[in-house]
Formats: structure tokens, C-alpha cells, sequence
């Protein structure tokens, strides 16, 4: 995990950063004089940094909810792999077009079991970014999802799907190869599948990108993600005309783990560690691995369509709505 001054901090993280500068001061003190002792300073500083991360998250709002789903220290799915699994082996392209970075996919051994793992992946530096289209995939990149997902039916091996995109890329190209239509046959898809599906929504969960590998028997979302059909950007552009209504859109939409869970939308919220997962990759994969272990445990002896028509039930009760007498 990176470690100050590498680390990159938020706005409202400021008072963290403030502490590590304290820390960097008072070592910079010992070193100067070396019959100091300087230990206990330091530690109840280490001290108070984990006490002002508790206090910060303890109050946080929907907007730096979703600033935290972005974090550029946060980890993202080929870091949960590595951290959760072991003997991963990626396996690439659609058998079409071409292999989207954009969306990665492929075997792994967990708690000694084989399950595809399927999601998109973000970029950890400018190169990379570009590199994965910052986690937006192209039409290839589902089409590459449904690819694997069938190749893990066909071998029985579950299915777990980690959602973290700001949305399917919008580009021209992507609409010419099909864009809508990649997502819509994923969705159809998923719904049939025979083995067990678990949806873990690690980052941002935006429209149609989330959904195009988003259904299962069980879906989880972490603490600080949020899940919605658009992002509170684009809805306050299409509302006010303008960006700077950000935070109140993302107030309205409802978009947060808690909101999820109370809509009946998501089953399951897994915590993160103290100030979000970016703290602690070890600790945040952790915590993630048991309810993804949880969960395939509850599902794997049920009937493929005992299944099938659990999830299509599911589905099906999703949403509010009144009957009006004509």
C-alpha cells in the first residue's frame, strides 16, 4: 500500500495529511537530536491518524462517498485478485474483435476452490489509465465477460464479478460494434446461467457498465461505493445545466451502500477498513474474501434451475410501484 507523502489525500482528508506532516517533522527532530526520544510523540500521533480516519468516515456524506469510490489509492480488481486468491490465470479477448484491457477475466483458486473472476479494471498511473480506458469498456469487453462466463459454466466453476466503472464507454466505435446490444445480451445471459453468480460492487457501480456484468444470485457492495444509473456529474449536468450541483445530485440519487441495501437492490454491504479501503489493501481484501467465500457457499448446492428461477424471481420484485384502478 503506498505510504505518505506518496499518498494522495482528499479534501476532506486533509486533517490525515496534517498528522503525517506532524510525523514527518517529529522525526526529522530525532534525527537531529538523537538523545531525544521522540517515541511516544509519534506514537500517539500514529494513534490520533487512526482515530481521525474513524471520525471522518463516521460522518460522511453521499458526494465523498463517491469520492472515495474514486480514490486513486484505492485498489481495484486485479488487486483484489492477487490479494484474495492465488494461481490467478487471465485469459483474454472476445474470439471477435480484440481483447479490451478495459474489462479483465479468468481463473483463480479461492479457499481451494476454482472460480472465474470477472471485472473492470482501472489504471494506477497516466499510462495505464489510457492503457484501460479508466475502467470503461468497449463492446469487446463484455462480449470477452460473457466468453469467460459461459467457459465457466461449462466446467461448473462459479462465477464472481467485481463492478467498478464509471459507465460502458460512449464512444462512436463503441456504439457502431454494439455497444447497447452487448450489454442488454449480457444481462439475458446472467439470468440463465447454471453455476453460482456473485456481484461485488468494489468501486463505482454506473448504468449500464455496472449492469452488463452485474446479475447474480447475490450481490454485495462495499462501504464507500456507490450503484446508480448515472453519475451525480452527468445528472447534475442534465438537470442544472451545470457540474456544480454534483453533491446535491448525488444526495437525490439514493446511491450510497445503505440506500441500496434499503431499496432491496443490493443483499449484502461489506465493510472496509478504517477510512476506506485504500488504508489497507490486506485488511480490505480480507473482509471482501469472507463474504465472497460466504456467499458461494450458500449458493453452490442449489439446483442450476432452482437457481435460474430464483434469480429471475428476484429480479422481478425489484422497484416500486402503485396499481391505479381505471
Amino acid at each position: 500500500m503506498p505510504q505518505y507523502p506518496n499518498r494522495q489525500f482528499l479534501d476532506f482528508e486533509q486533517p490525515i495529511k496534517e498528522l503525517y506532516e506532524q510525523i514527518d517533522a517529529t522525526k526529522k527532530l530525532a534525527e537531529k537530536n538523537p538523545k531525544i526520544d521522540y517515541t511516544s510523540t509519534i506514537e500517539q500521533l500514529e494513534a490520533s491518524i487512526i482515530d481521525k480516519r474513524q471520525e471522518i468516515t463516521a460522518h460522511l456524506t453521499p458526494w465523498q462517498r463517491v469520492q472515495l469510490s474514486r480514490h486513486p489509492d484505492r485498489p481495484y480488481t486485479l488487486k483484489y485478485i492477487s490479494k484474495m486468491t492465488s494461481h490467478f490465470l487471465e485469459l483474454h479477448g472476445d474470439r471477435n474483435v480484440k481483447d479490451d484491457k478495459a474489462m479483465v477475466g479468468g481463473f483463480a483458486e479461492l479457499a481451494g476452490e476454482t472460480v472465474m473472476f470477472i471485472g473492470q479494471q482501472k489504471g494506477i498511473n497516466t499510462k495505464t489509465r489510457q492503457l484501460r480506458n479508466f475502467g470503461m469498456a468497449n463492446p469487446e469487453g463484455y462480449r470477452k465477460a460473457l466468453r469467460l462466463m459461459r467457459l465457466a459454466e461449462k466446467f461448473n466453476k462459479p462465477i464472481v464479478c467485481l463492478v467498478d466503472t464509471p459507465g460502458a464507454y460512449p464512444g462512436l466505435e463503441a456504439e457502431e460494434r454494439g455497444q447497447g446490444e452487448a450489454i442488454a445480451r449480457n444481462i439475458y445471459e446472467m439470468i440463465r446461467l447454471k453455476v453460482p453468480v456473485i456481484i461485488v460492487i468494489i468501486g463505482e457501480g454506473a448504468s449500464g457498465g455496472a449492469l452488463g456484468i452485474g446479475v447474480g444470485d447475490k450481490t454485495l457492495m462495499m462501504e464507500n461505493t456507490w450503484y446508480t444509473v448515472i453519475s451525480p456529474e452527468s445528472c447534475s449536468s442534465i438537470l442544472w445545466r451545470s457540474w456544480d450541483k454534483k453533491e446535491i445530485a448525488a444526495e437525490q440519487l439514493k446511491l450510497t451502500a445503505n440506500d441500496m441495501k434499503g431499496f432491496g437492490l443490493v443483499d449484502e454491504i461489506v465493510p472496509e477498513p478504517i477510512g476506506g479501503a485504500h488504508w489497507d489493501y490486506d485488511g480490505a481484501a480480507e473482509l471482501l474474501k469472507q463474504q465472497i467465500i460466504a456467499a458461494l457457499n450458500e449458493y453452490k448446492h442449489i439446483k442450476p434451475e432452482d437457481r435460474i428461477n430464483n434469480r429471475i424471481a428476484k429480479f422481478e420484485k425489484m422497484g416500486f410501484w402503485d396499481e391505479v384502478a381505471s
